[in-house]
Formats: C-alpha cells, structure tokens, sequence
C-alpha cells in the first residue's frame, strides 16, 4: 500500500479535461477504488490500496464524465505479495508484551544498522504496521493489562526508539497503550524517553515529551484515513488523491 502507480494512456485515451479517472482494484472480499491525478495530458498518478491478503487481483481504469455513460478503458492484473517488511511488522505486532521475544529483538541494537538501512526499516515497517488488521483488542502494552507501570518491562516503544525509528514511533504512540509506555521502565531502568536522550535522538525526543508534537514530516507521504466503518476512505495528501475500499 502506498505505492505509486503511474498510469500511461494511449493515444486514443487522451481525452477533454473533464474525463475523471478512476483505477478499481477488484479483490477475492474487498474492492479499492482510488482517484487520479493527471500528470499530463498522457499521464495520471495514483496510491496502491493496501490489501488484505496476497493475491492477484484485476484492476481497472475506468474513466467517468458527466452525462455519459461509465467507461472501463483498460483492465490488467496486479499482484499483492507479501515482503520482509510486512513478516517484520506482524512480527512485532504479536510480540507486544512478550518479553522473551521482546528481548530477542534487542540483537538488533547490537548489530546497529547504518543510518540509511534504519531509515528504509522504519519507513518500510511503519507502512506495513499501518496495513496490519490488527485485533481490537490490541494494545502496545500487549495483552496483559493487569500490569502495572511500576513492572519493569521491555515494550514495543523501547523497541522502536531503541532504533531510531521515528515513523514507528509516531505510530505506536496513536495506538492504546501508546502513551502509557514512555514511562514504563525496563530491567535497566530506561523508559522509551530515556532511551531517545541518552542516544542523542532529538527529534525523536520531542517527538516523545512536547505536549502537541506533530507527525514527522516523512509521516505526511502517506494516505490518511478520514472514514473507517463497514467501507473506508483514505486521503493522500501529496498526490490529492481518495481511496475507497469496502467489501467486494
């Protein structure tokens, strides 16, 4: 999800500019209906939904104009897989509050990727913790909420600081538990914002302790959902762009 998609128009498809179009991703229980915008005048630009299962699914671009009839102009397949980011990020989703498998992660911090290898994990793992369907029930902290802050603990924020991973971050602050966790301490006695201090991560620290502190500006790349419910709609605010999913 998230990726975009150039569309090229043929001759005879380059039409007045009041022509909208439209792609429809038609799935084996869902269906995604993004908007475009034109590039030129051969040219249109779009956001691949996230999908909910590995798959091959038709896609169709579809062109609209007021007093005529709706158009399918092409049709063509297109395959949803499943990547290392994804395998990381429903990794990470079920390992909240498992301390033996929270531990093991923490092999990462001595191997200390190079800045660029971060920055690509973060951003690749952050998009695909957004396409998870994660359990109502879920919550950072994991399952177990009988626990209280006073337990030291290693959790999913320690995790995603620990690192450097800012767009991470962002995400699990927004989810329950988020907030809760930057006062949790661990066996070392380090909270998440301890953490982002003593590793000289100054964005990431303010993003954690200034009360009202915006969304990274890398976070703004990506779709927003503005309705949820029986279907949903997502905004794409650097393409200007929606994208309508609901059952198939």
């Amino acid at each position: 999800g998230d990726s975009v998609i150039t569309v090229h128009l043929t001759e005879e498809d380059k039409v007045e500019d009041d022509v909208v179009f439209y792609l429809v991703f038609t799935g084996s229980t869902v269906q995604h209906c993004t908007s475009t915008r034109k590039i030129n005048p051969g040219s249109l630009e779009t956001i691949s939904p996230g999908h909910d299962c590995c798959e091959t699914v038709k896609v169709a671009l579809c062109a609209s104009r007021e007093g005529h009839p709706f158009l399918v102009v092409a049709e063509e397949s297109f395959q949803f897989v499943q990547d290392e980011a994804y395998d990381a990020a429903q990794f990470l989703a079920t390992c909240a509050g498992n301390q033996q498998a929270l531990n093991f992660t923490r092999f990462l911090d001595r191997s200390r990727p190079p800045a660029a290898d971060v920055d690509f994990l973060d951003e690749k793992v952050a998009l695909a913790f957004r396409h998870l369907k994660l359990p109502a029930e879920w919550n950072v902290l994991g399952a177990d909420q009988s626990l209280t802050e006073n337990i030291p603990r290693e959790t999913l924020m320690h995790f995603a600081v620990r690192l450097g991973l800012l767009r991470l971050t962002w995400f699990l602050l927004q989810q329950p538990g988020g907030r809760g966790a930057l006062s949790i301490h661990n066996n070392e006695g380090a909270t998440p914002v301890s953490l982002a201090l003593e590793r000289g991560y100054q964005k990431l620290h303010q993003l954690l302790t200034e009360e009202g502190a915006r969304e990274p500006d890398s976070w703004s790349t990506l779709s927003h959902t503005v309705h949820s419910g029986d279907y949903s709609v997502k905004h794409h605010r650097g393409l200007d762009v929606y994208l309508l999913t609901a059952e198939a």
